[in-house]
C-alpha cells in the first residue's frame, strides 16, 4: 500500500481538525444531567397532562363547574367523564369526577382553551411512569385533593 504525500497531508490535516474538535469539547462545561438524581428545571410552557386549577378566591376549591364542554371538544376522546353536583346554598355545580385517559391525550390544549371557567391548566409533571395502562388514567378531582393536602 503506497501513500502519496498529498493524501498523507490531507489525512494529517483531517486528524488535526478532529483532535481540535475533541479538545474544544473537553474544556467546555458538562451539559449532561444525571437523571433521576439531578432534575432540571422545566420551562414554564411545558405541557404535561391537564390538571384542575384552584380558585383565586378560595385555593381549597377548584374552579370546574362540570359543564362538560371539555369532554365534547376533546378531539382524541381522552376526557372520559366529567360529573358534578349542585349542593344546597351554592350557586354553581361542583365537579365530583373528572376522568382523564392520558394514554390517548395529544396535549393539544383545546380543553384548556375551551373551558369557560378557566378551570383547567397544564401540569408540570414530566416523569410519569407506570407498568400498566391503568396507571395513566387520572381522576383529576382526587389529584387536586392530593395537591391541596400536600400544600
Amino acid at each position: 500500500m503506497t501513500v502519496t504525500p498529498a493524501s498523507f497531508i490531507k489525512g494529517t490535516v483531517s486528524l488535526a481538525a478532529g483532535m481540535g474538535v475533541t479538545l474544544k469539547s473537553f474544556f467546555q462545561p458538562v451539559v449532561t444531567s444525571q437523571y433521576p438524581r439531578e432534575v432540571l428545571e422545566i420551562t414554564p410552557r411545558f405541557r404535561g397532562h391537564i390538571k384542575l386549577l384552584a380558585s383565586p378566591e378560595n385555593p381549597l376549591e377548584n374552579m370546574c363547574i362540570a359543564c362538560g364542554i371539555c369532554v365534547r371538544n376533546c378531539p382524541s376522546g381522552s376526557i372520559k367523564k366529567v360529573d358534578g353536583e349542585k349542593r344546597e346554598g351554592e350557586k354553581r355545580k361542583r365537579v365530583t369526577v373528572y376522568m382523564l385517559d392520558f394514554t390517548t391525550c395529544s396535549q393539544c390544549g383545546i380543553c384548556v382553551e375551551s373551558c369557560p371557567s378557566k378551570a383547567i391548566g397544564f401540569s408540570g409533571d414530566f416523569n410519569i411512569a407506570g407498568l400498566k395502562r391503568e396507571d395513566f388514567y387520572f381522576d383529576l378531582v382526587k389529584e387536586f385533593d392530593k395537591r391541596k393536602k400536600a400544600s
